[in-house]
């Protein structure tokens, strides 16, 4: 789901004329824009990010030409900066951004449970039970490869259940 929703998303920017960036560059510029420069680190802080993610998603952005960095005060840091095309872009990512939160408030609002609901439900599970967890449980029922698989009582074999970001309609 959250797959599809990006891809609607760089649809839009597409058909704003807006090439190269992607959904996940928008709070880097968003923020960098109302924050001045700042170095990753404090770029990953303040967005709930690891330091590993925040880097490559600058990376990506310094090759769009959305962002620049600059020699700091010392070796070990270099401040983000916001190109003049990056700060172009923020007024559209902001109202870009705004859109969204009210369109998944719509979605919200059009199944019986909330989407905020399900994702806390599932990270509860997944505290209770890691994903990793249930992996490697899964595969020890598994024959070793080389061998044929059978799928798990009450399955159907290894398409059952689809992988995270896919969905299953039903056939009407």
């Amino acid at each position: 789901m959250l797959a599809a929703m990006d891809a609607d998303i760089e649809h839009l920017y597409r058909e704003r004329g807006i090439e190269g960036v992607r959904p996940r560059f928008a709070m880097p510029l968003i923020r960098l824009a109302h924050a001045g420069p700042l170095t990753i680190k404090e770029l990953a802080a303040a967005l709930g990010k690891t330091h590993s993610a925040m880097s490559q998603t600058i990376s990506l952005m310094r090759r769009e030409g959305l962002v620049t960095t600059t020699p700091g005060a010392d070796a070990r840091t270099r401040p983000i900066t916001l190109t003049e095309r990056g700060r172009s872009l923020v007024p559209f990512l902001e109202a870009e951004w705004r859109a969204t939160e009210q369109a998944v408030a719509e979605l919200d609002a059009e199944v019986p449970y909330p989407l905020t609901r399900v994702v806390a439900d599932l990270e509860q599970a997944l505290v209770m039970r890691p994903f990793l967890d249930r992996l490697r449980a899964l595969l020890e029922a598994t024959p070793s490869p080389g061998s044929t698989w059978s799928a798990p009582a009450g399955t159907t074999g290894p398409t059952s259940t689809p992988h995270a970001g896919t969905t299953r309609r039903p056939v009407e």
